[in-house]
């Protein structure tokens, strides 16, 4: 327990008083009695004279997001740590590091806890952190496959990790290395379950996005607008889209192998866009 110094009350805790609110009491009112520290229930009195509700709903917004983005910050020396625990095979405690990542993510972007979803990211415009996110969850699949305890986990990051990988220029990547583990994995049957989740997730422009290696490529975009507002109104444009929808996955798959051909297929691609546009 403390004396609060400003009501004189014992209570759990005490808190400073933030330069701002102190600032906005000395405008407001210079003979005021300003004390450095206070309880939290003098704290809000003392946001209210300075501010008003409204202004103290603000307040606590503003330091909302100081506090996201201390998190955000944090995120990547949580990573390089992960990283450097796999490459030293401690992988129980690369796990742990990665798991911290995946909450403090889940914190930035207001997700329930395993709740992580590539749609709050593109939002807030960091896509960018869409690799990375599925670099951990690849780590996590892999280290959770050691033991039976930890197939609950395996599964978990085998369905985040379908979620999000199509989302990335790395699906092709990540699709072969899986293939190779499967080999040796203890939990195969998750592992394909990641495999077959990740291609019925793939986005309805395969060749495009395989070939592109992105679903937010330039291309891509223009393809699907092209799909929607002109394929679509003809019959025989929505033949050509039911044909492509059949025959694209398998294309797309075969490119993903032999990753020599995607130039001459963007190659392709441009001039038909260049065409039509």
């Amino acid at each position: 327990m403390a004396s609060c110094p400003n009501c004189a009350l014992n209570v759990p805790e005490i808190y400073p008083v933030e330069p701002q609110l102190r600032d906005r009491i000395r405008k407001l009112d210079p003979g005021y009695d300003l004390k450095d520290e206070m309880c939290k229930s003098c704290l809000g009195d003392l946001r209210k004279k300075a501010f008003g509700s409204g202004g103290m709903l603000l307040a606590q917004e503003r330091a909302k997001e100081d506090r996201k983005k201390l998190l955000w910050q944090s995120r990547i020396p949580l990573v390089k740590k992960g990283h450097a625990l796999m490459a030293n095979k401690l992988y129980s405690e690369a796990a742990v590091s990665y798991e911290k990542y995946l909450r403090v993510l889940e914190l930035v972007f207001d997700c329930k806890p395993g709740q992580l979803n590539p749609e709050s990211l593109k939002e807030s415009a960091k896509t960018a952190e869409l690799t990375i996110i599925v670099g951990v969850y690849w780590d996590l699949l892999r280290v959770y496959d050691s033991s039976d305890q930890y197939s609950d986990r395996q599964k978990h990051a085998a369905a985040q990790l379908a979620k999000f990988i199509n989302y990335t220029p790395v699906f092709p990547d990540i699709m072969k290395k899986a293939e190779t583990f499967l080999k040796s994995a203890n939990h195969p049957d998750i592992v394909k379950s990641f495999m077959s989740g990740a291609k019925k997730k793939r986005t309805r422009c395969f060749v495009a996005t395989s070939a592109f290696e992105s679903p937010s490529a330039f291309e891509v975009q223009y393809l699907r607008i092209y799909r929607d507002q002109t394929l679509k109104n003809s019959f025989l444009g929505r033949k050509f889209i039911l044909f492509y929808y059949k025959t694209s996955p398998y294309v797309a798959d075969f490119l993903d192998q032999q990753t020599w051909l995607k130039p001459f297929v963007r190659a392709i691609l441009r001039f038909v866009i260049k065409r039509v546009s």
